[in-house]
């Protein structure tokens, strides 16, 4: 049985902010984009709660209503979405070929990766059950609701080490919860946590439990690895800053990526090593990983397109 083949001047591959930016851009550029969700429509932000830095809502707004808002506007400027992901590409030559779900090839002058990544988490089951009441990945996104409470955050590097002390300037008190007996941060983010007086760095220690009341955290119970001896935390946020992941196994190989997956842009642009290739959001952001700059990259990354295909239309005409 032969493949589904279709051809599109401009495909998107992911759904989040950098996605239905990109979206917006290149419908109003006259790109005509088709963009498959992947299998988190809307990306990461469908799964937290209240979103209250996205410039625009000043009251805040929930995360998966900020994304139905997004799509919304994508899809009335001329975006065609469909619910699928990708699950192979090549790359090797123009136009370049995606398979979309096994089984259809779509074919593309230009392709916008926007796949985002997602958080490590520790895998506890409780973890999962609070995550965005009282349980998240980011501190910048959600230290604000816990101003003058008790939070805890697990991790030992540089993200871990800067969050926390993002979250002592909110927080009455930060539990830094350290597996091993020293940091894997830089020495000057440990020395910035050492002297950070509402900080206080629990070694050898493992989380064994979020605590809760069914409806938000009341706690943490953590085991120390060396004795075996178990505390009870009153805490009622709880961050997790063991890294993220970016969605970009299926660019491996025809990709530039950092050691950890992280798509490599040319500086001040989308632009990948592959022509016609570009990618926006945290897929090849680690250092800001927000979805207003998310969506600047979708920004840049639509209108990196729209020029070069107009630089290909010229030299073919010309």
């Amino acid at each position: 049985m032969s493949q589904e083949t279709e051809h599109v001047k401009c495909l998107i591959i992911g759904s989040g902010p950098a996605g239905y930016t990109a979206a917006i851009y290149a419908s109003r550029a006259d790109l005509k984009p088709v963009m498959y969700t992947g299998l988190l429509a809307g990306g990461q932000l469908t799964q937290t709660t209240e979103v209250e830095n996205f410039p625009g809502y000043p009251q805040g707004i929930m995360g998966p209503e900020l994304m139905e808002d997004f799509r919304k506007q994508a899809e009335r400027l001329g975006t065609e979405i469909r619910f699928g992901y990708v699950s192979s590409v090549d790359f090797s030559s123009l136009p370049h070929k995606v398979v979309v779900d096994d089984v259809k090839t779509i074919t593309a002058d230009t392709v916008i990766i926007s796949t985002g990544a997602s958080a490590k988490w520790l895998g506890l089951e409780s973890e999962q059950k609070y995550s965005g009441f009282g349980v998240s990945a980011c501190a910048v996104c959600d230290g604000f609701f816990f101003k003058g409470q008790d939070v805890a955050i697990v991790g030992a590097g540089d993200t871990a080490a800067e969050e926390a002390t993002y979250l002592a300037k909110l927080a009455r008190k930060v539990y830094m919860i350290v597996r091993r007996d020293e940091f894997r941060a830089s020495k000057a983010m440990v020395h910035r946590v050492l002297n950070t007086p509402n900080i206080e760095i629990l070694y050898n220690t493992e989380t064994k439990e979020i605590l809760g009341d069914g409806q938000s955290v009341t706690g943490v119970k953590v085991i120390n690895n060396q004795t075996n001896a178990e505390t009870d935390l009153d805490v009622t946020g709880f961050f997790v800053a063991i890294g993220h992941h970016p969605n970009t196994d299926i660019f491996k190989g025809w990709l530039h990526m950092d050691e950890t997956g992280y798509i490599i842009t040319r500086p001040g642009s989308t632009e990948t090593n592959v022509e016609g290739v570009f990618c926006a959001g945290d897929a090849q952001d680690h250092i800001y990983r927000q979805a207003v700059t998310a969506a600047g990259t979708g920004c840049m990354a639509a209108i990196d397109a729209e020029r070069y295909l107009a630089a290909k239309e010229h030299v073919v005409t010309a």
